[in-house]
């Protein structure tokens, strides 16, 4: 019997000549793996509909022998097209996938990690992100995972401490507001690559 969700394409890898392998990312699924069958054909139903951070209702077919079940039906519902040729943007976006799939497990809901995903792709597509938003978005996503840092053992100066802080606590039309020196973003990206880098998931 198929399935069905709403979810974000996170990852496509080609699998063989004719079909790729599509991750996606959905609150009542979590991350899942599916394999579209013949999407690279020219004539396939799948033309056009499988990109990195479309969002889509999607149907599948769980596989009895592995986790990488059949990609069945998809329908598209949101493309971002505004950020797509912008290499700087995937790349940071690709980062942020990054620790997507390293903090969390296959198959399991996500819903507030979801949520706040789509909500960063929206807010990029339609140019409402400030430029320091993957610092922001680290620090919320760990806090929601509940492995938020112990900003007052984590080396860091007051100031930034209280940077990070707010990021953690705030909303994203609050965050505006917040203009923290390009200081305090170096000294907390390099921290959260390290304190990711570190964290046993």
């Amino acid at each position: 019997m198929d399935e069905q969700t709403i979810g974000v394409i996170l990852r496509v890898f080609p699998l063989t000549e004719t079909s790729v392998v599509v991750h996606w990312f959905s609150p009542e699924k979590g991350r899942i793996a599916t394999v579209a069958k013949g999407a690279r054909r020219p004539k396939s139903n799948f033309q056009g509909k499988i990109d990195l951070f479309h969002i889509a209702e999607f149907s599948f077919r769980r596989s009895r022998r592995s986790d990488l079940h059949i990609l069945r039906e998809i329908e598209l519902k949101e493309t971002f097209s505004n950020f797509r040729k912008n290499i700087d943007l995937i790349e940071g976006l690709n980062e942020i996938v990054k620790l997507i799939v390293r903090s969390t497990e296959e198959e399991t809901p996500l819903p507030d990690e979801y949520l706040m995903f789509v909500e960063l792709l929206r807010l990029i597509n339609n140019k409402r992100a400030v430029s320091h938003w993957p610092v922001i978005f680290k620090i919320k996503f760990l806090s929601i995972q509940g492995v938020e840092p112990d900003w007052q053992q984590s080396g860091l100066d007051p100031g930034t401490q209280s940077v990070a802080r707010n990021m953690a606590a705030s909303d994203w039309s609050n965050l505006m507001k917040l203009k923290p020196s390009n200081f305090q973003l170096g000294r907390l990206s390099k921290f959260l690559e390290d304190f990711v880098q570190y964290q046993n998931w």
